[in-house]
C-alpha cells in the first residue's frame, strides 16, 4: 500500500480547560473517502479545524504529504494542498457565486482559473444558473454545491467535508452524496465528518469513530456498519 496522504498521530485538542481532542491517531490514503462518524459534540468538526489550522493542536502531529504541518499558518495549509468545505458552509453571503468561486482559488496565479470554474458549473449545474447571484440568497442545498465547489477551486489533493447533509432535505442530500461519490471516481482524497453515519459509511472506504474526543473504532466502512456497536449507538 502506498504512504498515507494524512496522517494524525496522538493529536489533542483542548478548548480552555476542556479536552476536545485525546491522543486521536488516523490516516488517510491516497484515493480514499475516510469518513469520521460520533454523535454531537464528538470531536469531528475540530478534527478538521486541528488539520486546517484553524484551532492548535495541544500535543500530536499532522503529517501531510510526508510533512509535518501541525506547527504551519492556515495559509499554508491551504497551498500545501488542503481545501475544506466547512459545517454551516460559510459561503460569502454578499459576493456573487462567481465572485466564491474566484475566493477559492485565492492561492493561485496560473491560467487556468477562469476553465477550472466553468468545470465547477458542468459539476454543479445550478451554480451555473445562478453564478451572478448573491451567494446569501441560494437554498441550502445550493449554498453547500458552493462551499465544496470552492474548495475544489484550489485543486487540493486533500478534500476535508464538514457535515455535507446537515439540515438539507433527504433529495438534496442525495444529490450531495452523488457528487461526493463522482469526486471519488476522479481520485479526489476525502475525509469526510458527518453525523449520518449510516450515510457516511455507506459512502466510504473506511471510517473511524469518536466518541467524548476519543477513537474507539476504527475500519472498513463495510465492517463497521455491520458492527453491534456502531449500530446500536449510531444506526438506529
Amino acid at each position: 500500500m502506498s504512504q498515507p496522504l494524512l496522517q494524525l498521530q496522538k493529536l489533542s485538542v483542548n478548548y480552555g480547560g476542556i479536552r476536545a481532542l485525546s491522543e486521536v491517531s488516523l490516516e488517510v490514503y491516497p484515493g480514499e473517502v475516510v469518513c469520521l462518524i460520533g454523535a454531537n459534540g464528538a470531536g469531528k468538526s475540530t478534527t478538521l479545524r486541528a488539520i486546517s489550522r484553524v484551532v492548535k493542536a495541544r500535543s500530536g502531529s499532522i503529517i501531510y504529504d510526508g510533512k509535518n504541518i501541525s506547527t504551519v499558518e492556515a495559509s499554508q495549509v491551504v497551498r500545501s494542498g488542503i481545501a475544506q468545505s466547512p459545517e454551516g458552509r460559510q459561503v460569502l453571503t454578499r459576493q456573487s457565486v462567481k465572485d466564491n468561486l474566484e475566493m477559492g482559488a485565492f492561492i493561485r496565479s496560473d491560467g487556468e482559473i477562469a476553465s477550472d470554474i466553468q468545470r465547477q458549473f458542468e459539476r454543479f449545474p445550478r451554480l451555473r444558473e445562478r453564478q451572478n447571484q448573491l451567494a446569501g440568497t441560494l437554498s441550502g442545498g445550493e449554498q453547500q454545491m458552493l462551499a465544496i465547489a470552492r474548495a475544489l477551486m484550489s485543486r487540493p489533493k486533500l478534500l476535508l467535508l464538514d457535515e455535507p447533509s446537515l439540515g438539507l432535505a433527504p433529495l438534496v442530500v442525495k444529490e450531495i452524496f452523488a457528487i461526493i461519490d463522482e469526486l471519488h471516481a476522479a481520485g479526489v482524497t476525502i475525509l469526510l465528518v458527518e453525523q449520518n453515519a449510516r450515510l457516511a459509511l455507506q459512502h466510504a472506504n473506511r471510517g473511524y469513530v469518536l466518541e467524548a474526543g476519543h477513537l474507539t473504532l476504527f475500519g472498513p466502512a463495510g465492517q463497521l456498519l455491520d458492527d453491534d456497536r456502531v449500530r446500536q449507538a449510531y444506526l438506529g
